[in-house]
């Protein structure tokens, strides 16, 4: 084999395994990372279905190169969406997809050789990444079974980028970067966020990058600001839940009494089935002693009921009113004047509602109705309150034909 050949299949394998190296190094982060957060954490981390804790977003901004060129003078703009799931409060994967327009400068040089940046297409290029996030609020913070107000994530991958155009280029990518995040609304289901990252292309098919190489040549810088929406989750809310761990003398406590109020319930159903037996036993005795009663001679007795007679003046009042009005004044002054015509008399203010309405209103506002004729002949006629007594009785349709005659105060001479 040539010494060429060999050469190349040399380089091509450290390629490779320096690749493998960073992705172990990466994995092993995310892995520590998570494991610490729940570590610290004295609750558990709530999420029963595979399709929660997805979220969606869309991102804008600029990238110019990180090298070789006036930074501001060499601003390209750049769109890209986002798609992600988060696996615990600390880690998560998100798939990255970008887009970058009109590049400029449209070439650059490098170990004195001149590479063409302009393509001749709106789109310039795009790269595609897998993406580890990393909540490091949540890494050195507790979780509280919310998103705080604001976070900030680290997050880091791999990706795979390609340049339109006459000179076509495909090229392993690795992305790193922040996201300093604004969690929005009541529920935290929005999330604005602010991005610098850097984006290196690592290995492709052009010369310059024949090598793995995290090189500022092969960099570009960009800074977006994007927003994600966070879909709602199997436990009704767009974030995790947590739920308290308890130890083993808080289960054994709560099994105690679990245990009690089982020997409770087991007490309760035995004397309520005694209870149940004794009704029964009294139920048997009154039923003889109906038969016996049914089995007698019927004797009629005549009873003399004597009736308490009812005073002719009614006081009228309005829908939903317990103040008495002018014109129902009258009324009682017909009963003043028989209190005095009669000293002995002791009189009994009965106030009524109409049926409409609450029936807990309705004998509140009897009872004010009562209370109120009461006041206009102690305050007004001077009639003693020791000889007036008043009592609610609530809604009714009996008293009148017409619903609105219903809403009276009546007068009964207890004497009588």
């Amino acid at each position: 084999m040539p010494n060429e050949n060999k050469d190349v299949i040399l380089h091509t394998k450290s390629k490779y395994k320096s690749m493998k190296r960073f992705s172990m190094i990466m994995a092993a982060v995310a892995i520590s990372a998570s494991v610490f957060a729940q570590g610290t954490a004295k609750t558990a981390v709530v999420s029963s279905s595979a399709g929660d804790n997805i979220y969606v977003g869309a991102n804008l901004g600029a990238s110019a190169p990180l090298k070789g060129y006036r930074f501001f003078d060499n601003l390209s703009p750049e769109f890209g969406v986002r798609v992600g799931k988060n696996f615990g409060t600390v880690f998560g994967l998100a798939i990255d997809a970008n887009m970058h327009f009109a590049s400029a400068p449209d070439h650059y040089d490098l170990d004195g050789k001149t590479y063409s940046l302009n393509t001749k297409t709106f789109v310039d290029n795009t790269n595609i990444s897998l993406l580890g996030n990393f909540n490091l609020s949540n890494l050195f913070g507790t979780y509280k079974g919310e998103p705080r107000c604001f976070e900030v994530f680290g997050f880091g991958g791999f990706g795979w980028g390609h340049r339109y155009g006459y000179m076509e280029l495909d090229a392993l990518t690795s992305k790193i970067g922040l996201d300093f995040a604004v969690n929005l609304g009541e529920d935290k289901a929005v999330q604005v966020y602010a991005e610098p990252a850097i984006t290196w292309d690592l290995l492709g098919s052009e010369e310059v990058l024949n090598t793995l190489d995290y090189h500022n040549n092969r960099g570009r810088f960009s800074f977006k600001v994007g927003v994600n929406y966070k879909f709602r989750n199997s436990n009704g809310k767009h974030n995790f839940s947590i739920e308290q761990l308890r130890d083993q003398a808080e289960v054994d406590a709560l099994n105690a009494k679990i245990n009690d109020l089982r020997k409770t319930i087991a007490a309760n159903e035995s004397r309520t089935n005694r209870a149940l037996t004794d009704k029964d036993t009294e139920i048997s005795r009154l039923n003889r002693a109906l038969v016996e009663c049914q089995n007698k001679p019927t004797t009629v007795v005549e009873q003399v009921v004597k009736q308490t007679a009812n005073l002719q003046p009614t006081v009228v009042f309005g829908q939903g009113k317990s103040a008495v009005e002018k014109s129902q004044e009258a009324n009682i002054s017909l009963i003043a004047n028989y209190m005095r015509k009669h000293p002995e008399a002791k009189v009994k203010i009965s106030g009524y509602a109409s049926p409409e309405g609450n029936p807990e209103v309705n004998q509140r506002l009897s009872e004010a109705r009562a209370n109120a004729v009461k006041d206009v002949l102690v305050r007004k006629y001077r009639i003693s309150a020791a000889r007036l007594e008043t009592e609610g009785l609530g809604a009714t349709d009996k008293l009148f034909d017409e619903v609105e005659f219903n809403r009276v105060a009546t007068f009964t001479d207890l004497n009588k």
